[in-house]
């Protein structure tokens, strides 16, 4: 089976994660919230999108956004989408200029590329989609388009961690079942999760070559967006792309 052809020099993967500083949403809002089902304005989540590209240095049609589900549906994007795809957690491409958006309050934004292959995904990944096997669904679509596990790098973003995530017992062990380094006693020692610590273990046992975190938890960062600390809120982004 020959090589997959590597990404062509002057095309590189690129990731930024946003947060709530800088936008035009009104509380609870407030303010660059990219969220469009959470309540607030369309006008004002448009501006804010609208924002989003002009930072980016790429046309507002080049954002590819997904109806987040928590489940594992995963969509391979070749050019623009009207809309949000449907039931969908995941989306990977190759093409350059698709600005890959995962939308986030809490749950963990993977950033997935093989720079090699010149293929890259945006994961959304929370307690369910964890369970359920997202991420490996994201690294089986990357491989139909020719990355290699071991030239994959992941971005962990910002997320509620093990400290503030408290669940049921029941809840934590059937995540831990999948990941079990995920399983955790909070800052009170209750059980808990730690999403991140998870998805990392799941990673490297795929055999991604690099896993790096954004240490920041979203509960605890007022310059982030968190459902779980603040109930209605929006939600800001993790983006990836190819340029």
């Amino acid at each position: 089976m020959s090589a997959a052809p590597a990404a062509p020099q002057a095309v590189r993967p690129r990731r930024v994660v946003t947060d709530r500083r800088g936008g035009r949403s009104r509380s609870p809002y407030e303010s660059f919230n990219l969220g469009g089902h959470v309540g607030d304005d369309p006008a004002d989540v448009a501006a804010n999108r609208e924002r989003l590209a002009r930072e980016l240095a790429v046309d507002p049609a080049a954002l590819v956004w997904m109806e987040q589900v928590h489940g594992t549906g995963v969509a391979v994007v070749h050019g623009p989408v009207e809309g949000p795809l449907p039931a969908t957690d995941a989306l990977v491409t190759r093409t350059p200029g698709l600005v890959l958006c995962v939308l986030v309050a809490d749950c963990v934004p993977v950033l997935l590329a093989d720079s090699r292959a010149g293929v890259v995904a945006a994961v959304h990944a929370g307690r369910e989609g964890v369970r359920q096997g997202v991420v490996p669904a994201a690294l089986a679509a990357m491989a139909e388009l020719g990355a290699r596990a071991a030239d994959v790098t992941a971005l962990l973003g910002p997320a509620v961690c093990g400290a503030c995530y408290e669940v049921p017992r029941a809840m934590q062990v059937e995540v831990a079942r999948v990941a079990p380094a995920a399983a955790v006693r909070t800052r009170e020692g209750a059980p808990g999760l730690d999403l991140r610590a998870g998805l990392a273990e799941l990673l490297r046992g795929a055999g991604v070559g690099q896993v790096v975190h954004d240490p920041r938890c979203t509960a605890e960062d007022r310059f982030l967006f968190s459902h779980r600390r603040d109930g209605v809120t929006g939600r800001q982004a993790g983006v990836t792309w190819l340029g």
